[in-house]
């Protein structure tokens, strides 16, 4: 295993640092500034990062020794080890980032689901786990809609199309009849019958509307709203 071990993060030189993603100040540890690189844990993390694709707030990574015993931490705790990481779940699926992490070779799990310390540790091993997972969440669908009569099929369109197709006849008819009694007598004995016929559009237009009418009527009833 290689490790490297600064007395404060400032101390690592420029260019050795070789993990894109993370800085040499997220790793060190939060009470002393101490750093130790521990290589392989290094090279995980950050392959852990390129599976998922977005960033992990490491919560703690290095602690010094000192620094471990005034946080309570275990005495013999693999973050003195720079072999650990405490990685808040604020951003990620619990369970996807689990799954990736084993991918990439952590060996230990600790769950941390308390409301002020949502994170994961993980580790290079060995292989074990402790705390309770996180639930596994059921997504819940929205039942879809009955469906709809299209409007170019439903009753209530077509008694509207007669009631309007309707009433254009009645109102030709009434042009016509005007035309005729204006322009030309020899089509006088024509406009009784032209009459009949704008009474017969007027009759179609309204029996239309009374079909367009109850055809709501009765969608409404059967909730086709």
């Amino acid at each position: 295993m290689t490790t490297t071990f600064f007395k404060h993060w400032h101390d690592v030189p420029e260019g050795a640092w070789r993990w894109p993603d993370f800085s040499p100040a997220e790793i060190a540890c939060r009470g002393t500034g101490k750093l130790l690189v521990n290589e392989p844990a290094l090279d995980k993390l950050q392959a852990l990062r390129d599976r998922l694709g977005k960033p992990l707030i490491v919560r703690s990574a290095y602690r010094s020794p000192e620094h471990n015993r005034a946080v309570g931490g275990a005495k013999r705790s693999k973050h003195m080890a720079g072999a650990a990481f405490d990685i808040a779940m604020t951003n990620h699926d619990p369970h996807v980032f689990e799954e990736a992490a084993r991918a990439v070779g952590f060996l230990g799990f600790g769950f941390y689901r308390e409301p002020r310390n949502n994170f994961m540790h993980v580790d290079l091993g060995p292989k074990r786990t402790w705390g309770s997972r996180w639930p596994v969440l059921t997504p819940v669908f929205t039942p879809e809609p009955p469906a709809q009569k299209p409007l170019a099929k439903s009753r209530t369109m077509k008694g509207s199309g007669a009631a309007g197709v309707a009433t254009v006849g009645a109102a030709g008819v009434e042009v016509i009849r005007d035309a005729a009694v204006e322009t030309q007598a020899a089509v006088q004995p024509l406009i009784p019958y032209l009459d009949t016929l704008r009474w017969l559009f007027i009759a179609a237009a309204l029996a239309g509307i009374a079909v367009t009418i109850y055809a709501r009527w009765d969608d409404w009833r059967r909730g086709r709203r």
